[in-house]
């Protein structure tokens, strides 16, 4: 891992985990272009990488956490007064249940696919065939949406399982989950806001959940001292800042415009993908 790759890296995961086209799927696509350019084994994939990976995510969850500081702290101080006081009228603390029970529902059914998710980091031409499902998806969400008269401004707990097993789904990489989750969200009727804003912030505990687990069971202290802390440092603040960016103009784009445009680009990015990657293995 050198600077330079830890730089790009970072603004592609700052870019795509946002938005909705796997920001895994392009993290693997990015890692395996640079080591098909490089004459290194597509199949070689080191501790530091994966580490890499965990913190390019930090930096993308710290966009969230500032991009949306004052939905959170109304959300969980909703949540912690519905817990007292055994009320759960107010609207943002049945936000934050619905947002427990969707990380619930996601854990349940990412856990068993772990696995197979960690494998295809060694088969991007695979992953290129998730991301075209993913943008057929995508299509569809909008074509149904569109069918929808009247939209939906607040999820649900029937919408917050279905997202919540849409973004257990998209621990596979090339499923995007902000895709997969805004995309059930449009399937349930919620408006494209609704549904965006709903997806971000059930990516906290997720994002948080997976960092925090991750280097407690996998990490080995004397080896990680030898990585390159500058790259992994520079990645990460470099993802945090293209991710705040993104969400931001994201927000703006989805108000006025569908996501067509991103579901054409998973299908051509899938379909090169696959090619190119089952030409070079």
């Amino acid at each position: 891992m050198n600077l330079i790759q830890a730089i790009l890296m970072g603004i592609v995961q700052g870019l795509s985990e946002f938005l909705p086209i796997s920001s895994s799927a392009h993290l693997v696509f990015t890692s395996n272009l640079y080591k098909v350019m490089k004459g290194i084994e597509i199949v070689q994939h080191s501790n530091e990488e994966v580490f890499f990976d965990i913190m390019v995510h930090l930096g993308t969850l710290a966009a969230v956490l500032i991009f949306f500081k004052k939905d959170i702290s109304k959300i969980i101080k909703a949540t912690w007064h519905a817990l007292k006081t055994k009320n759960w009228s107010d609207k943002e603390a049945k936000l934050g249940l619905f947002i427990i029970a969707g990380t619930v529902i996601t854990v349940v059914f990412a856990l068993p696919i772990n696995e197979i998710a960690e494998k295809l980091v060694y088969t991007p031409s695979v992953v290129g065939i998730l991301l075209f499902i993913t943008g057929f998806t995508l299509l569809y969400s909008e074509y149904k949406s569109k069918k929808i008269e009247t939209k939906k401004n607040e999820v649900n707990l029937k919408t917050s399982i279905l997202i919540g097993f849409a973004q257990g789904l998209a621990a596979l990489p090339g499923l995007s989950r902000s895709g997969w989750t805004i995309a059930t969200g449009l399937f349930c009727g919620l408006d494209r806001i609704t549904a965006a804003r709903y997806s971000f912030l059930l990516s906290i505990p997720i994002i948080l959940g997976a960092s925090m687990v991750y280097p407690l069971i996998k990490i080995d202290l004397h080896e990680a001292m030898l990585y390159n802390w500058n790259a992994i440092i520079a990645g990460t603040l470099v993802s945090g800042a293209v991710g705040y960016l993104c969400i931001k103009y994201f927000m703006k784009f989805i108000s006025k415009f569908s996501l067509a445009i991103f579901g054409y680009y998973c299908i051509i990015a899938g379909i090169a993908a696959a090619i190119f990657f089952t030409i070079c293995s």
